[in-house]
């Protein structure tokens, strides 16, 4: 099954001889089994199995083993939201007076939940811009830094970040490099391929497809070596857990089974069984899916930038962006559906192109097969100062505009009426 598109379809879940050919929901916290011995083994972690869906869900598995398989790992992990995705991808490897340095562009969330709650857990952040050059994150480096996470494709500002020189940065001083690769999807970028460490996905965007599973995940690579002394959390005896040396005992597995058995174990953000059956059929169409949006996407791109109406517009697969390039070498197939633009006339101006549209709707949400508009200025990024926003990529003009998978002639007529408003 060496094509990723079969992988979509097919890898996850094989159904044996009479078994349901769609993946079942095991809609049940618990499971039963024949002896207290049985249990001790699943407990002790010597045999595979299921004993309690904070941890592990049948339903659950089989999402986790096709994005597994999309992206290149070894293991998955799905979480209720990718805001927990993101925060046990760190958690996993790191405690209070631990360090972090982190792309300045990423969603207004996750820039939160790093810059303001996890500060409170003792973790320090320092926020370089996508663009910055080996001196730069070198300098940014410190000798209690534990990773370097980016987005493959920055929200809203769609800055494509350069993987291979963020590994190698990342690589030099011994830590991981974690990418959260949630607009791109590994139909259309593959950050493990390029040197990533840990991915992890807002399952709730593209990866679901229609709006109705919120869900993360976190994907495992197999690759990072964990037993440099950096990490003794990996090579000494969790005392939590009977004793487990991860690395010595999971190997390349080390660092998903530790984010399962001990993090999910004590933060408990498990996805519920109905939203990883909606995950998974989900995936099953998301090759064609984002062949769609990708098309539509650059056709919405091309109007945009004939307008006299719009000062400007980024979209990494149009000829016009800074990222061209890169977009060309990570995602050589497509981006994604997302564009943002500035509109003339400001944020009076974007709000009077927002309320005039008819088909668009105006949703606190992305990525979903369902053309979309949102400002995040006023919105998603509410809460951050003119300062941090600036630094995320967002300006007050800026509207982001998720493409779907409708006739792209209807979406440019809707556009249309939004520029004759302004």
């Amino acid at each position: 099954m060496s094509k990723i598109e079969t992988k979509c379809v097919q890898a996850g879940y094989t159904p044996k001889n009479g078994e349901p050919r769609v993946v079942p929901i095991a809609q049940s916290t618990t499971y039963s089994y024949d002896s207290t011995q049985t249990v001790g083994d699943l407990f002790d972690l010597k045999a595979d199995g299921y004993f309690y869906t904070r941890l592990a869900n049948p339903t659950a598995a089989a999402p986790e083993e096709k994005l597994t398989a999309l992206e290149g790992g070894v293991g998955a992990m799905m979480t209720s939201a990718g805001q927990s995705a993101s925060m046990i991808s760190l958690l996993n490897i790191l405690g209070a007076g631990d360090h972090v340095v982190c792309s300045s562009s990423i969603y207004g969330g996750t820039f939160n939940l790093f810059n303001v709650t996890m500060r409170k857990m003792g973790v320090d952040f320092s926020f370089v811009s996508p663009y910055a050059s080996e001196e730069e994150l070198n300098v940014a480096m410190r000798g209690n830094t534990k990773a370097v996470f980016g987005e493959s494709l920055a929200n809203p500002s769609l800055a494509v970040l350069d993987i291979e020189k963020f590994a190698r940065i990342a690589h030099a001083h011994g830590v991981p490099l974690i990418v959260d690769n949630t607009f791109p999807t590994p139909i259309n970028c593959r950050p493990i391929e390029h040197g990533a460490d840990i991915v992890v996905h807002s399952t709730s965007k593209y990866l679901d497809g229609h709006a109705v599973a919120l869900g993360g995940a976190i994907v495992d690579s197999g690759r990072f070596d964990w037993s440099s002394g950096k990490f003794p959390e990996f090579t000494e005896p969790d005392k939590s857990y009977h004793g487990t040396v991860y690395t010595r005992d999971f190997g390349k597995a080390a660092y998903i089974t530790k984010a399962r058995v001990q993090m999910m174990r004590d933060i408990g953000a498990a996805p519920a069984p109905m939203n990883a059956f909606l995950l998974n059929m989900g995936m099953e169409t998301l090759h064609i899916r984002m062949e769609r949006h990708c098309a539509n996407a650059l056709r919405v791109a091309e109007f945009l930038s004939d307008s006299d109406k719009i000062d400007w517009i980024n979209y990494p697969s149009h000829k016009s962006s800074k990222d061209y390039e890169l977009a060309k070498k990570y995602m050589p197939n497509g981006s994604c559906g997302v564009i943002s633009f500035g509109v003339k006339g400001g944020r009076e101006a974007a709000v009077r192109f927002m309320d005039s549209l008819k088909m668009a709707s105006i949703v606190v949400h992305v990525a979903d097969l369902r053309t979309c508009v949102l400002h995040p200025a006023s919105s998603t990024h509410r809460q951050l100062s003119d300062a941090d926003l600036h630094a995320c990529g967002v300006f007050p003009e800026q509207i982001r505009m998720s493409v779907g998978i409708e006739n792209v002639e209807d979406i440019i007529a809707d556009i249309k009426l939004g520029l004759n408003a302004i």
